[in-house]
């Protein structure tokens, strides 16, 4: 909020590239070729995307949620789909370098019910650290009361198997502490570690800086992305204006984007759209349709 007034989360652009096609790309070059999305708020909008990309080249199903079912619910409503074969489940709202190749291979090499992807991190006390010990994950922020931490968090990535539909609930629920939670104290969890880069856009600060402070490493994954999707993020798009006398440095401009004359924009992210007038100065800011938003350090 409050882009996503406007804007469902998983459509809004990182690098100019909508950021569900991040998770969408990495199943698609492990050879995925069968996506269920769960889908809520403004689902219209997002089926129409994938209609108008010709579903990305895949079989692309939609599960809308007419109350939202949480992270546990949403999944357990497409059990029937899903079927009896493992299965991988990853966030909208993410970019990461991962070759999902590796977690599936890892998985398939232990005896686990679900393996997940694990990502050190600095911030881990307060994204919600994940508990190991060995090659299990045996706790979720402490909720099992198992006193154990670690600088590790869950990246929103996990191949699982049909036996956490046992797990979950139909209404309202989190994944955690259900499936997740349940298959801990009941049969077992592993982990893969991640070690390359992780962000995501949950946040408005997230958001800002995995287009500023982050941008050269999403745009390391242009070349992969060119090849399985046929699109690449890039900082400025081809179809945005910058007037005469316009500076524009360390910012992200977006698909009929202006920038006004004499206008200064710094390590800023210029949303589809959006306009700059004339001689404004903006450092530090996401910038919308109808209003400036300024991130604070």
């Amino acid at each position: 909020m409050p882009l996503t007034r406007e804007t469902p989360k998983c459509l809004i652009p990182v690098l100019n590239l909508p950021a569900i096609c991040y998770s969408v790309f990495l199943l698609k070059e492990a050879g995925i070729r069968e996506i269920m999305c769960n889908l809520h708020y403004r689902h219209r909008e997002i089926i129409r995307f994938f209609q108008d990309n010709n579903f990305f080249g895949m079989k692309v199903s939609f599960s809308v949620e007419d109350e939202i079912l949480g992270t546990g619910g949403g999944l357990k409503k497409c059990q029937e789909w899903i079927g009896g074969s493992d299965f991988i489940l990853i966030n909208s709202d993410i970019v990461l370098d991962v070759d999902l190749s590796v977690l599936i291979n890892s998985h398939h090499r232990s005896s686990f019910p679900a393996t997940l992807l694990l990502y050190r991190s600095e911030k881990a006390k307060h994204i919600g650290s994940v508990g190991v010990k060995s090659d299990r994950v045996v706790d979720f922020q402490n909720m099992l009361e198992t006193g154990s931490l670690s600088d590790f968090i869950y990246t929103g990535v996990a191949v699982l198997s049909p036996v956490i539909f046992d797990y979950l609930h139909n209404e309202f629920s989190s994944i955690v502490r259900t499936g997740f939670s349940g298959l801990v104290q009941n049969q077992s969890v592993g982990y893969h570690e991640h070690k390359g880069f992780w962000h995501d856009i949950g946040t408005l600060r997230s958001y800002w800086e995995t287009n500023i402070l982050w941008a050269s490493q999403v745009l390391s994954l242009r070349e992969r992305l060119s090849g399985v999707l046929g699109m690449i993020p890039e900082t400025i798009s081809p179809e945005a204006t910058i007037k005469p006398g316009a500076r524009v440095t360390d910012s992200v401009l977006g698909r009929g984007g202006v920038i006004g004359e004499g206008a200064v924009v710094e390590r800023s992210v210029v949303l589809p759209g959006a306009c700059v007038k004339n001689r404004a100065v903006i450092k530090g800011a996401v910038v919308s349709q109808d209003t400036i938003l300024d991130i604070k350090a």
